[in-house]
């Protein structure tokens, strides 16, 4: 079976309580939650979480909270993958075995079901361990600059200053939506990045929400759509 796990642990520090604040009218995990239903992709939609507030939201989205996480792996300095393999060992000890899992984040509003769905077919297609999205840089990164103390500006590649921008290779990011994995490489504590392949998305479409600056930049931009939606419609 494939399994969808919502890491969502209650100590958010620079967006106090940021999985369960109120996004665009609903809670921010619940637009997880409900992509990854509305995918039909999951026999399970699992959020592992130590919080009880989290964990009864979860739960009123339709997800499942079949435990509490525990301590060691609920601090901020706890990486992703060991609390996806608490899941998936959680599933397999008293549910069916899983194939693969994908491991969603709780602040990742503007997630589509498709883009679940389309990543899994590649991650197939590929015989791939991982595969997560992926979108250019606004602005070559070769690019670059950086200010030193006296306001003076340094190029960190300085062989690039004067290439002209489009012959410059396209680099990308990790969005921080998602990541489709084979339930083995997970457990066998690969690489998510290096191990993995980029399922590109664009740019419009994704936001790190790490502030109230990030935060506010992601309601705009979803009220937006709305708008647009709703005069398409």
């Amino acid at each position: 079976m494939n399994i969808a796990v919502i890491p969502a642990r209650g100590g958010s520090k620079r967006i106090p309580r940021k999985n369960i604040k109120a996004f665009c009218g609903k809670p921010m995990i619940a637009w997880s939650i409900e992509r990854a239903l509305e995918s039909r992709l999951f026999e399970r939609v699992i959020v592992s979480t130590d919080d009880d507030e989290i964990a009864s939201v979860a739960s009123e989205y339709g997800a499942l909270v079949p435990f509490r996480r525990p301590a060691h792996l609920s601090d901020d300095r706890t990486p992703t993958a060991p609390v996806i393999v608490h899941a998936i060992k959680f599933c397999e000890e008293t549910l069916a075995e899983v194939s693969h899992a994908c491991c969603i984040y709780p602040c990742a509003p503007f997630l589509q079901a498709t883009d679940l769905s389309a990543s899994l077919v590649m991650l197939k297609e590929k015989n791939a361990d991982f595969i997560y999205p992926v979108t250019p840089y606004p602005h070559p990164v070769q690019r670059a600059l950086k200010m030193t103390q006296d306001g003076r500006m340094q190029f960190l590649h300085p062989e690039f200053e004067l290439t002209n921008t489009q012959n410059l290779d396209t680099l990308y990011h990790d969005t921080g939506q998602f990541y489709w994995g084979k339930v083995s490489a997970w457990l066998a504590d690969k690489k998510m990045h290096s191990g993995g392949i980029g399922f590109p998305v664009p740019g419009w479409r994704v936001v790190d929400i790490d502030n109230m600056d990030d935060w506010m930049r992601a309601e705009l931009i979803q009220k937006a759509i709305r708008e647009q939606l709703s005069l398409l419609g």
